[in-house]
């Protein structure tokens, strides 16, 4: 391949879905989904991708039935207390993006106890949107920046300020954003950044994601002519 995406995102779409279609809890396509995640961190890595962000929850997640978001919820804390060692093992770098201030006091001491701990990590980047909604990070970013600035300084804002503002701010913007189970949208997740990304929609549920499906979306990005609004060699 000869062009391979520094950051690539994904919408880890069709858990719920997976599970009913083989008779099992919705719970069960989660836990399979998070196996399958653990897998794809090394794999893209292994690909030449250096970032790589997904989208585990959402702001509106909330509104699915308790049990549920309680099995995500329990899902979330397994991962954070165990990733450590194998963050550390592979040399990933962890970050949670999103307003961790809804979330219970545990599961933020975990989360600031794994980006601590792998802060200073090297290999892949690896960002977890959690309780996270493109719309939300925007307006937190403009409070923060309201309360920072006077009104002078808001007035002049420009983009590169905004995005400085953002939870994702010293990392580049997904040139990729893969979403599974056949959906065509983005969902609210990094309104900002996917400005400029390429799409590829995949028919697989996300528990059904493997290599061969990545290199798929790999080479069907390879072949894209990215323009960033200009025009490429040859089209004056």
């Amino acid at each position: 391949m000869d062009k391979i995406p520094l950051h690539l995102a994904i919408i880890l779409d069709g858990n719920g879905r997976w599970a009913k279609k083989k008779g099992l809890p919705r719970n069960a396509g989660h836990a399979a989904g998070a196996r399958v995640l653990e897998d794809m961190c090394e794999v893209v890595w292994n690909k030449g991708i250096r970032y790589l962000t997904v989208y585990a929850f959402s702001t509106e997640n909330w509104n699915r039935p308790a049990d549920e978001v309680s099995a995500l919820m329990k899902l979330l804390r397994d991962y954070m207390r165990n990733s450590v060692k194998r963050a550390m093992k592979n040399n990933m770098r962890v970050r949670v993006i999103g307003d961790k201030t809804g979330l219970d006091s545990d599961l933020q001491e975990s989360i600031a106890s794994l980006e601590e701990a792998t802060s200073q990590n090297t290999g892949l980047t690896f960002q977890i949107a959690l309780n996270y909604g493109g719309r939300d990070e925007i307006v937190r970013a403009v409070r923060k920046l309201a309360s920072e600035h006077d009104i002078d300084y808001m007035r002049g804002l420009t983009d590169k300020e905004l995005g400085d503002a953002l939870d994702t701010a010293d990392i580049p913007d997904p040139d990729l954003l893969i979403r599974t189970c056949g959906e065509e949208r983005i969902s609210n997740f990094l309104l900002w950044q996917l400005a400029y990304s390429e799409f590829y929609f995949a028919d697989c549920a996300w528990p059904d994601f493997t290599e061969a499906e990545l290199d798929r979306a790999l080479e069907s990005y390879g072949s894209r002519t990215r323009r960033f609004g200009g025009l490429v060699k040859g089209e004056e």
